[in-house]
């Protein structure tokens, strides 16, 4: 009886043993490090998020990195650089695109919220002001420009146009075109009231596709066909059309610089991509798309 009781503890006490070694197994294999990547498979994935005018670029870049790295997962997500700063701000995303520089209120917040932004230029841009391809006017100056987009011209006749209502088109506030213009073309003015706000740069053109008295104004790689760029004064007296010569010249007025933000310095494959975005390839993938090399 003694023997056949002792017998039966030490098979107990065998079971308990090995139901434990299973089970530390079973944990290492499925241990996960902190960005949510299997460890065992090495897979990852990073969130992009901001700027219209960006988003064409880094799909691109995202799609070729993908297809040298088919286990790494790229999210690009567009909504504006105000939008991709803020979900920077609040930890949502690795990397925030951006077409304006940040502001020192985001950064402050940053800095509440245990975020140091980081800052990369990865592109230069021009800002294309557009018109329907109808439209007989062919250049405008800084003035009236800004007289068009404060409310004080109202007529495509008073520019030197036709007997049409002038359609003012803007981006909406989030947008870092938005700020830019404002900036440099409004000065201390601000956007008239009955200028009709779009969230897309899509949107602005196909508006003034379809509406011979629209004026708006997108990223340079956003120009089509389907609708018209103007020459710009540089401030002697001469017109300056949008091409990329003209851009990379410093010679069109409005030409600015296009950045990625991350939480402090980059690292692991937020650092792989944007090392390749930086790189000959990803250089050479910023022309194709329609922007301009940040390095040349």
């Amino acid at each position: 009886m003694f023997k056949e009781t002792k017998f039966h503890k030490t098979l107990i006490l065998l079971t308990v043993f090995l139901a434990i070694g299973f089970t530390f197994v079973g944990i290492g294999c499925v241990d996960k490090n902190q960005n949510g990547s299997d460890s065992t498979t090495g897979k990852q994935s990073i969130i992009v998020k901001g700027s219209d005018t960006v988003l064409p670029l880094s799909q691109a870049e995202a799609e070729e990195f993908m297809n040298k790295n088919p286990e790494k997962k790229i999210t690009v997500i567009g909504g504006g650089s105000g939008v991709g700063i803020a979900a920077l701000i609040d930890g949502e995303v690795e990397i925030a695109m951006a077409s304006r520089t940040m502001k020192e209120s985001e950064i402050e917040k940053a800095k509440i919220n245990g975020i140091n932004p980081v800052e990369k230029v990865i592109a230069w841009d021009g800002i294309a002001v557009v018109v329907n391809p109808e439209n007989p006017v062919s250049q405008l100056t800084f003035e009236q420009l800004k007289a068009i987009y404060d409310g004080n011209i109202s007529n495509w006749r008073d520019v030197g146009g036709e007997d049409r209502k002038i359609t003012v088109i803007s981006r909406d506030s989030s947008s870092g075109t938005y700020e830019y213009f404002k900036e440099e073309i409004l000065k201390e003015r601000n956007y008239r009231q009955d200028a009709l706000v779009q969230l897309t740069t899509g949107a602005i053109v196909q508006e003034i596709a379809q509406n011979k008295g629209a004026i708006g104004y997108i990223g340079y790689a956003y120009l089509e066909p389907r609708i018209k760029s103007l020459a710009l004064d540089s401030g002697d007296g001469t017109f300056v059309p949008a091409t990329e010569e003209k851009i990379l010249s410093g010679e069109y007025p409005l030409a600015r610089q296009l950045y990625y933000y991350t939480n402090g310095e980059p690292q692991g494959l937020t650092k792989e991509f944007i090392d390749f975005v930086m790189s000959p390839e990803g250089q050479n993938i910023v022309s194709e798309v329609g922007y301009f090399p940040a390095v040349q």
